[in-house]
């Protein structure tokens, strides 16, 4: 039997040092097991991966943290537009509660994101999720934009690497201040920062 969950929204400066602690362990525990690159970034204390988040949406149960989802407003550009997004990322659930799915954090964060001002929420996701993210979109609150690539900063400068990524991902789009009719076509984004 699962146990309740509560959520907490949270600005970024709001959180302590044991906060920061906890979600640490949680992203290595929870994207550790895709391989240890990916949980290297959260060696330490460190609660984020690349661009730092501006709101965060994280979920405890009587084990510690549950859930987790981050949002960083910034500026996009989606072929030649120029478009202002709250981008999400850094979306976990620990692996003890699969099912307890993305909407559930998404819908904690919906009402704070109406009042970030940004007509669009966006995130990038690799293909390997598509099933997981198309059951969060059949009821409408997102869309899935394929055939995209996605035009990233390094968070670090590494002198044997490209300052520069593009991957090909899957977009996933949230109306939030416009339809989704006004996102603009475009087969690149420049995210012109790092991944969230």
């Amino acid at each position: 039997m699962r146990s309740q969950v509560r959520w907490k929204l949270c600005w970024e400066n709001e959180l302590q040092l044991s906060d920061h602690i906890e979600l640490a362990d949680f992203f290595r525990k929870t994207y550790g097991p895709t391989g240890a690159f990916n949980a290297k970034p959260f060696e330490g204390s460190r609660s984020w991966a690349g661009a730092r988040p501006e709101l965060r949406v994280i979920g405890y149960d009587s084990s510690g943290v549950a859930a987790h989802i981050g949002a960083l407003r910034r500026f996009i550009k989606v072929g030649a537009v120029d478009l202002l997004v709250a981008e999400l990322g850094l979306y976990g659930v620990r692996p003890d509660l699969e099912g307890l799915g993305i909407s559930h954090s998404i819908r904690v964060m919906y009402p704070v994101l109406h009042q970030l001002g940004a007509p669009f929420a966006f995130g990038a996701v690799r293909h390997a999720l598509r099933n997981h993210v198309e059951r969060f979109c059949r009821n409408g609150l997102a869309t899935i934009i394929s055939e995209v690539r996605v035009r990233s900063t390094l968070p670090d400068v590494y002198l044997e690497l490209p300052p520069t990524r593009v991957e090909d991902v899957l977009a996933v789009v949230l109306p939030i201040g416009r339809p989704i009719t006004d996102w603009p076509t475009g087969t690149i984004i420049e995210r012109n920062g790092p991944e969230l």
